[in-house]
Parts: C-alpha cells; sequence; structure tokens
C-alpha cells in the first residue's frame, strides 16, 4: 500500500471519529446574566442558603423576590456591591421578601421604580450595612421607601444608609419588636419612620437633611392599629430642612420642611439623650390626628397622642424658618423662632396636659401649646403641666440571634 493511500485512510478515520463525537456531544449550554443567575438562584434557594453578590454594579431590569425561609443575601459592602435598578422596566419594587429568618448585608440597592427593599409578613429579619439610594437626588418620581418592612415581627435594621425616598428612607410599619440603630438617613421626606408599630428601639441613627427627621405615627383605616412602646434615643437629629418633595395625597405630604421629630396620635413614646439642632419648623411636635385636618371614620382609631415623655436631651438653633401656617403666625406675633418642644394642645375629653406630656431635664428648652382645639387663639408657653415624669419604657430584646 503506497504512503498517499495510508494517509488518505487515516484521515477519513479521523473524520469519522470527529464526526461521531460531534453528533454524540451536548450543545453547550448559554451562559446566563448576572441578572438571570440571580433571579434563579431566588427561584431555587433552600433554608441555609448564602446567596453572594460580588463587587461591581450589577444593571438589573426586574424585580426580585423571594420566599423562601432562612436565606441570607450578602454582598461585599454597600459601597462595592451594588444592584442598579437604573434601567427596571418589570416589578414595583427592587426586592420583595416574603419569608421568615431572612438576613440581607453588605450591599446596595439603587434607583428602583418603587420601593427598594420591601418585606412583608415576615419574622426575624436582619437588614445590616445595606444602603438604599435614589441617585438623583429628592425627586417626587422617586420610589416611596428605601428600607420598608411591614406587618412582620423581631426586626433589626443595623448600619443602614437611606438616602432619596419621597416617603421614608426607613420605615417599618404595622410591626412589632423592632430595633433601628447606628444607621444614617438623608434626603428623604421623612428620614426614619415608626408607624402603627409596637415596641420599638431607635438609637443612635443621623438623621439629617431630611424633611422631616424621625416620625412616630399612628394613623387610621389600617389593618393593626394602637402604635404604642417606642423610643427614641441618642440620635442626631439636625438640620432636617429638605423641601417637602412627596407625591401629592401622601400623609408624609404634611410633615413642615423643617421637622426634627414629629410623633403624630402615638401613645407610651419616650425620647431621651439626643441631640436636637437647626430645624427650622421645629425640633419636636407632638400632634393630634386632627392637626391633618383630614377626616376619618374608623372608630377603632384613637386620634390622640398620650403618655409622651421628652426628656434628657440637648436642643440648639431651630425654629427660624417655620414652613407652618400656624408656627408662621406664631413666630409673627412673638417675633421669636418656634420654641424647641410644639404641642398641639389637643386632648382626650376631659383629660389634662400632663396626661399627653411630660417634660424634664432638656436643658434651656422651649415650649409652646398652640392650642390648635381652640383654633390657635391663645398659644401658652407655661409647661409648668408638664413639669413631670414617666416610668422608663423598657429595652426592646428580639426573640432571635439577630440583636
Amino acid at each position: 500500500m503506497s504512503n498517499n493511500l495510508q494517509r488518505i485512510i487515516a484521515l477519513g478515520a479521523s473524520i469519522c471519529v470527529l464526526s461521531a463525537c460531534s453528533e454524540q456531544s451536548e450543545p453547550p449550554e448559554p451562559q446566563l446574566s448576572f441578572e438571570e443567575s440571580l433571579q434563579q438562584q431566588l427561584i431555587l434557594a433552600q433554608a441555609g442558603d448564602v446567596i453572594e453578590i460580588p463587587a461591581g454594579t450589577h444593571r438589573m431590569t426586574r424585580g426580585l423576590s423571594l420566599s423562601v425561609a432562612g436565606v441570607t443575601i450578602r454582598g461585599e459592602g454597600m459601597d462595592r456591591s451594588v444592584l442598579s435598578f437604573k434601567n427596571q422596566a418589570q416589578g414595583a419594587e427592587g426586592l420583595l421578601i416574603n419569608a421568615d429568618n431572612f438576613t440581607i448585608e453588605d450591599l446596595a440597592i439603587e434607583d428602583t421604580v418603587g420601593d427598594a427593599i420591601k418585606i412583608n409578613e415576615s419574622d426575624n429579619v436582619v437588614i445590616r450595612n445595606v444602603r438604599t439610594e435614589w441617585t438623583g437626588g429628592p425627586l417626587t418620581t422617586n420610589g416611596a421607601y428605601g428600607i420598608y418592612p411591614v406587618q412582620s415581627s423581631n426586626i433589626l435594621i443595623d448600619g443602614a444608609v437611606a438616602i432619596g425616598a419621597s416617603d421614608a428612607g426607613i420605615y417599618v410599619g404595622q410591626s412589632t419588636q423592632i430595633i433601628v440603630r447606628n444607621s444614617r438617613a438623608e434626603y428623604n421626606v421623612a428620614g426614619i419612620e415608626i408607624e402603627n408599630s409596637t415596641f420599638a428601639d431607635v438609637y443612635d441613627n443621623v438623621a439629617t437633611n431630611n424633611t422631616g427627621g424621625i416620625l412616630v405615627f399612628d394613623l387610621p383605616n389600617l389593618p393593626i392599629q394602637g402604635g404604642r412602646n417606642t423610643r427614641v434615643f441618642n440620635n442626631q437629629i439636625s438640620n432636617n430642612n429638605v423641601k417637602n418633595f412627596a407625591p401629592a395625597g401622601n400623609i408624609v405630604g404634611e410633615v413642615p420642611t423643617g421637622t426634627g421629630m414629629m410623633v403624630l396620635a402615638n401613645d407610651s413614646i419616650e425620647v431621651f439623650g439626643n441631640e436636637f439642632a437647626d430645624n427650622d419648623s421645629a425640633n419636636v411636635m407632638i400632634v393630634s390626628y386632627f392637626i391633618t385636618e383630614r377626616p376619618f371614620d374608623d372608630p377603632n382609631y384613637d386620634p390622640f397622642p398620650e403618655d409622651i415623655y421628652i426628656h434628657d436631651n440637648s436642643f440648639s438653633g431651630g425654629g427660624a424658618s417655620p414652613d407652618s401656617e400656624p408656627l408662621n403666625l406664631l413666630k409673627q406675633a412673638t417675633g421669636q423662632d418656634i420654641p424647641d418642644i410644639v404641642w398641639d394642645g389637643v386632648t382626650v375629653p376631659g383629660a389634662d396636659g400632663g396626661a399627653v406630656l411630660c417634660i424634664s431635664n432638656n436643658g434651656e428648652a422651649g415650649y409652646v401649646n398652640l392650642d390648635a382645639g381652640n383654633g390657635f387663639a391663645a398659644p401658652s408657653f407655661d409647661s409648668t403641666a408638664h413639669d413631670c415624669s414617666l416610668p422608663s419604657l423598657s429595652v426592646i430584646s428580639l426573640s432571635s440571634n439577630a440583636d
């Protein structure tokens, strides 16, 4: 056999082998994008899983969701691992959670169409070192809430940063057993808000450059009512003078620009050890729901604040440029800045002022009762009725290992 013929036979055999191999092998699977891979991990997650978000800015076009208990989502730092929803085309939130024993930490969620992180009907929730932000600044078109647990329990928010929400940066609603600490809220309408919730500790936070720094509200016509037992302490609450940019109709849209802290229709609130400074409407306001002038037809709703204890805080500046008609009229009448502690003067029929508010050991803090129940006819600066103390509220401890 000639050498040429041997070469031809060998070449043919090689072609057959290669062809057979090609026919038997499976085509390679298409590689998933990061967004597709993350969606898949959330869908297939099991209890105990840790879903890692690597460093980098990851573009997301659809909202994410998780409904499996016991899962952790973990990045490499709130300024390193970023989920950007600037081009979001689907979904009402950035991340929607309905799962117990959930942890999210060390990442950022930016520019969502709606809420950044919404957690609904979940128990044992940890949100640690997470940033939510709308990077275009304070705009009405921003999503409503940055960090938003609702109808949940045993919630720890620790080391969070919330920027640019058109309602509240850090909001906990209709929930119980809550700790918000070591966090920063800036350029939101409401920096930190506790609403229709019970047993909350809000401490060691910075609330600055919002419309209102810290709000503790109780509102009608919600499934869970009777907000009470919130301690707000050791926070820095200053320069909350950003013009209110809430969408029309939102209740938070009625918060005056320049509000340091507002308690609205909530009970058993202890406010102590805070530093209030340079909030242009007032450093602290205690008001009934009637101040909103909104009608309500909820027979179970209590519109009056009661048992509010404000003590051992420091105050400086504030009240220099009130964004409220009654406060403006008061400033014009007196020629003085609005006092540090403002009460609307509305009480449960038959109750006295001491049943609403006790004030002690706040240095030279000023006080005014606006007499709102009588059309603001006779404001009073006499705080004698409030020279009292109330029992300290209990420390909040969570029933998980989150705290």
